[in-house]
């Protein structure tokens, strides 16, 4: 996805709710981790079947994306101890 502007006088808005002593700066960093949610979520439902449930009931869909999560968790901190140890690549 290309985060580039394509029109800098195109404006973007957020509605923010929180303390008022909150600076722009916080806000900023707190918007823009928007896109690692994002791509985490991505990813989870590539490597570890996130969207993949077929339920008809709540319990069983919040089951199947309890134990999707953490899959993906696993797989995410196996990935990380590899890469620090200098085995497979992070990617």
């Amino acid at each position: 996805m290309d985060t580039c502007l394509a029109d800098p006088t195109d404006l973007a808005y957020y509605v923010v709710f929180g303390p008022a002593q909150t600076t722009l700066q916080e806000l900023a960093h707190v918007a823009g981790r928007r896109w690692a949610i994002e791509e985490g979520i991505e990813e989870a439902k590539g490597e570890a079947g996130l969207d993949e449930y077929e339920v008809r009931h709540w319990a069983g869909w919040y089951r199947h994306i309890t134990l999707s999560l953490l899959a993906y968790a696993f797989l995410v901190a196996t990935r990380t101890r590899m890469a620090q140890k200098g085995g497979a690549s992070a990617a």
